[in-house]
């Protein structure tokens, strides 16, 4: 019993002690934890249906515009002004795909790191702008089919212009920094 015990990293016991927090300051408050999970979760999967028509929207026009060439493209047709800026041109299609999808930029994230050296010029790039953007259209559509009111134009623009600042200075950065 004592190797288990000398074996364990706080890591391991986290959520435990969090679970056990939670029972004993609910037990010490007087309430009833597991009523108030199970009225938590009622609520949740409420939720979860009524943003699931804007999430699924969101991610068939994704794989649509993906198979469909439409980032290539669009890669192709940016590709000019994005070299002028200094931004590498295989980090292209991740700006592109990182506000429209998480899963989707995570995978050209990959590609990225494996065509190129994590350590290179364009895989630290993707890193930085992997970290400093948002998925802007995916979590707009998510919290405001939760909240039920439409996102105006101007937090859209926004939006997309500090997922713009982020791309551009993810390229400035990593220039700064190591070259």
């Amino acid at each position: 019993m004592s190797d288990f015990i000398s074996g364990l990293k706080f890591s391991d016991i986290i959520l435990p002690l969090i679970i056990v927090f939670i029972l004993v300051y609910g037990y010490i408050k007087k309430v009833n934890v597991i009523d108030s999970f199970i009225k938590g979760a009622i609520s949740n999967l409420k939720t979860s249906v009524e943003i699931f028509p804007s999430v699924l929207l969101l991610m068939v026009s994704i794989g649509m515009f993906s198979s469909s060439g439409g980032i290539d493209l669009l890669t192709k047709l940016i590709s000019p002004i994005t070299s002028f800026l200094g931004f590498p041109d295989e980090c292209i299609p991740l700006a592109i795909l990182r506000p429209l999808s998480g899963s989707g930029a995570l995978s050209m994230f990959d590609s990225i790191l494996s065509e190129n050296s994590p350590d290179g010029f364009a895989g630290r790039v993707a890193s930085v702008l992997m970290g400093s953007t948002e998925t802007t259209f995916y979590t707009l559509s998510v919290y405001y089919a939760a909240c039920k009111i439409k996102p105006t134009k101007k937090i859209v623009f926004y939006c997309l212009f500090a997922d713009l600042v982020g791309f551009i200075m993810s390229s400035l950065t990593v220039s700064i920094i190591y070259h």
